[in-house]
């Protein structure tokens, strides 16, 4: 009998979890609020419950569950299964969170970073199907990345391999202040959040320039999002395809240098930014094979992330595929 493996994504606002078959089924899935600011021993909590919901459904019990697999954001030691301490979790200071859930439900449980886990998911179900050597980018609210060599994620020295988001592209930037503290990282250029924002700062100073983005946030600055954004590119807006553009562009710059470093097979892209479709991708290419020493770099795909719901579920069960 093929054993199912169950699969936690702790998110700062929700737990989603669910039952993962080895082909790649879904089965029952539940979702709880972290309630992180609660402190950690609710948070933590919250995690077991949601795991004891899910095995309270299966008929075979825990006879059935290969493993039970939990992504997390960093920073953490998958190797030893300790979360040390998350921005978006106040409190989790050094928890050994794979040797909690492994005491508690007696099952074989592996933690793993957040970003790692969906592009090992992408590898094993996704768009990196038939791949072993992968660069894997989530671009949202922030940038996150996962390295996978010969079909296993890199961790590095310490777990803390694959930061790329905090790569820095420009250090002069001096208002390119990043959530980790450094100047000019590519997560404080080219991220969702920080493209909205300059764009806001950008129409603020330039109030009367002609563009659709004003109307469709209600007039309210602050209500511009990426979402905004891409639906007035689709309207042919020219500075929301200009806003766009240079997204990718700065993108492409970025990961030209991880194809001079890593000389990937294949570069997939997630994330709420990779919802806007061929219009930053054409972007993203062009700057990237333009921008790296590799001759060969124009062969490696640069394509959108197949796994979009759920896949914070399918990478946490995803590490017991590898």
């Amino acid at each position: 009998m093929k054993k199912n493996i169950i699969g936690v994504d702790i998110g700062g606002t929700k737990i989603a979890s669910g039952i993962v078959s080895a082909d790649g089924g879904l089965g029952k899935t539940v979702i709880l609020p972290t309630l992180a600011a609660k402190g950690a021993d609710v948070s933590l909590n919250q995690v077991m419950v949601s795991i004891e919901m899910l095995l309270s459904g299966i008929a075979a019990g825990k006879k059935s569950v290969r493993g039970i697999g939990i992504c997390a954001p960093g920073p953490l030691d998958p190797g030893r299964g300790v979360v040390h301490n998350p921005p978006n979790l106040p409190g989790w200071k050094d928890v050994p969170l794979a040797a909690l859930v492994r005491k508690r439900f007696g099952i074989d449980t592996k933690l793993e970073n957040d970003a790692n886990a969906a592009g090992m998911a992408e590898m094993v179900w996704g768009a990196a199907k038939g791949y072993k050597n992968i660069f894997y980018i989530t671009v949202s609210t922030g940038i996150g990345t996962g390295i996978i060599i010969g079909g296993k994620i890199y961790h590095g020295k310490n777990g803390m391999a694959g930061e790329g988001g905090h790569v820095t592209v420009n250090y002069d930037d001096k208002d390119a202040v990043c959530g980790c503290g450094n100047t000019g990282c590519v997560e404080a250029i080219a991220s969702g959040l920080h493209t909205v924002r300059r764009l806001r700062e950008s129409l603020r100073k330039r109030p009367r320039v002609r563009t659709c983005i004003v109307d469709m946030a209600g007039g309210d600055l602050d209500k511009v999002t990426m979402r905004t954004v891409a639906e007035a590119a689709r309207k042919k807006d020219r500075l929301a395809i200009e806003t766009i553009r240079k997204q990718g562009e700065v993108l492409g710059i970025w990961l030209g240098s991880m194809i001079s470093v890593l000389d990937p097979e294949i570069i997939v892209i997630g994330g709420g930014v990779s919802m806007i479709g061929e219009l930053i991708f054409k972007e993203i290419r062009r700057s990237a094979y333009g921008h790296t020493i590799n001759v060969f770099a124009a062969g490696t795909p640069i394509v959108r992330a197949k796994l979009k719901k759920n896949v914070g579920v399918f990478g946490a069960a995803s590490v017991f595929m590898a």
